[in-house]
């Protein structure tokens, strides 16, 4: 069952482009909770949690490889990103990463991604999200919030393929690709679904069953670890 979340007062930065964030915005808008979309690092001391939104494809660069398929490439957005998430890492700050923001996480833990996955029939945006049933590891957070086998909505070519260092997968999808993951020690997490497209405003046009995972909960559990 849905609950609001702790602290709704919550300053939350968007590091993005806002032409893009739109459906970030309403969704911590809907939770109650202050945000930002920026691109400035100077102002991030002012602001108690990091949201990491989607986007276009990491330069590969980044980890270590050649563009063998990545899209949509904005280095100095994953630049961005990559120093606002080393800020709230080293002040152990929460961060909630979505879909490419699940991505930029791993690679600033020494992660690597697989550039276009084989699976992408089953995962990538074709005139809207791809649903599909999830397994979630027990005694973790997200089985707490959901239970063992939600089902999710999936937009992405791409995915993890080395996990990063200090991270521990915490869901998947039934073909195996890494659907969230989270930080051992520090409040970290991310996953490679669109919660914030799985409020019911956004979700009313959906068939009644299977219902989809209510984001809310997710976006919920995030504000209260700020």
């Amino acid at each position: 069952m849905y609950q609001s979340p702790i602290t709704p007062s919550a300053k939350i930065v968007i590091i993005g482009r806002s032409k893009d964030t739109a459906n970030y915005e309403h969704a911590l808008h809907i939770m109650g909770a202050e945000y930002r979309t920026t691109m400035d690092l100077g102002c991030l001391e002012d602001f108690q949690g990091l949201l990491l939104p989607g986007g276009g494809d990491i330069t590969p660069a980044f980890f270590g490889q050649k563009n063998q398929g990545s899209e949509n490439i904005d280095t100095e957005l994953d630049i961005i990103q990559l120093q606002a998430l080393e800020f709230f890492s080293k002040r152990k700050r929460p961060v909630f990463g979505i879909c490419k923001g699940m991505q930029i996480i791993n690679v600033h833990f020494g992660g690597t991604i697989t550039q276009h996955i084989t699976e992408s029939d089953r995962h990538a945006w074709e005139n809207g999200d791809k649903l599909h049933p999830t397994d979630i590891r027990p005694d973790t957070f997200l089985d707490r919030l959901y239970g063992r086998n939600p089902l999710t909505n999936s937009a992405h070519h791409q995915a993890i393929d080395r996990l990063g260092k200090g991270l521990t997968v915490v869901q998947t999808a039934d073909d195996g690709i890494i659907e969230a993951v989270c930080h051992n020690s520090l409040p970290i997490f991310g996953v490679q679904w669109h919660p914030e497209r799985l409020f019911p405003a956004f979700t009313c046009h959906m068939p009644p069953a299977p219902a989809p995972a209510d984001g809310r909960l997710l976006f919920s559990y995030f504000l209260s670890l700020v």
